[in-house]
């Protein structure tokens, strides 16, 4: 009853509404940052202690109430031990924001400069690529299975990575912002059907990328040198390098979309004008 007595009470305003939502985006932005990594298992750990422990109080199971109530006081030191590279990650991510890279004065426009130019040489010189640039959903977990990298994005570096018999050419480019945050990394294929033959393995790769992340991909096919987008799910074909330089910058053009058509109105590209 005096539960009931304290809600009665309760009263709600504009304050209170803001502080919900705010704490609900800091909330969602958190879950996109761990969404698809090993952080998420363990969390999921301390969340079963948490049950575990409530059932020990309402059951008077003294024992291990303790005992957990032991592992909670301590735990946060050990949290932050072994939480430490995913916190590391998570400031990181959070430098390379929107906001932040506003306030640097970094423009999305050099990045997407750098990018088309390095497509453009590639697809020239028949040299296979496949970029990928990290938008809300962080990478590092995909960035483990390659090499980590710490380098400023330039067409130089793309087209020396995926130059042949390079260490680095044989996987995939991962960009934040405009840093190179690891190379050589492996993707996760498609299963979706694509009848065209002259796709490959590259281009399953970017829509596995495109159907598990917020990622965008580009491809450069080695057998053809035609460019290629991934997003959402959607693989968009025969891009110019100053196309790829107006999607990239969010000046977006309307290409045709190859694949998968049929469940696209028509003149719709996949991607969000």
């Amino acid at each position: 009853m005096e539960i009931l007595d304290q809600v009665r009470h309760l009263t709600f305003g504009v304050r209170d509404a803001f502080e919900i939502a705010l704490v609900a985006y800091v909330l969602y932005r958190l879950l996109l940052l761990l969404r698809g990594t090993r952080t998420v298992q363990m969390l999921t750990g301390i969340v079963i202690l948490v049950i575990v422990d409530a059932i020990a109080h309402v059951a008077h199971l003294t024992m291990i109430a303790y005992l957990l109530g032991l592992l909670f006081t301590y735990g946060v030191f050990v949290g932050a031990v072994i939480f430490q590279p995913e916190l590391r990650q998570g400031l990181a991510h959070l430098g390379q924001s929107r906001v932040t890279r506003l306030l640097r004065g970094m423009g999305v426009n050099e990045v997407a400069d750098e990018i088309a130019d390095a497509v453009d040489r590639l697809r020239r010189a028949a040299i296979g690529a496949i970029i990928v640039i990290e938008r809300e959903m962080a990478l590092g977990e995909y960035v483990e299975s390659g090499s980590a990298l710490e380098a400023k994005v330039s067409a130089d570096l793309l087209t020396t990575i995926f130059t042949p018999y390079s260490p680095l050419h044989d996987g995939a480019v991962i960009i934040r912002g405009d840093t190179v945050i690891g190379a050589g990394c492996i993707l996760p294929l498609s299963q979706t059907p694509i009848a065209d033959r002259s796709m490959g393995t590259r281009h399953r790769a970017a829509l596995g990328m495109a159907e598990e992340t917020d990622a965008v991909v580009v491809i450069v096919s080695e057998e053809t040198g035609v460019v290629s987008m991934a997003r959402d799910g959607r693989l968009i074909r025969d891009l110019t390098p100053s196309q790829v330089r107006d999607i990239l910058a969010g000046r977006t053009p309307r290409p045709t979309v190859e694949h998968p058509a049929p469940d696209l109105p028509a003149g719709s590209t996949g991607i969000p004008s």
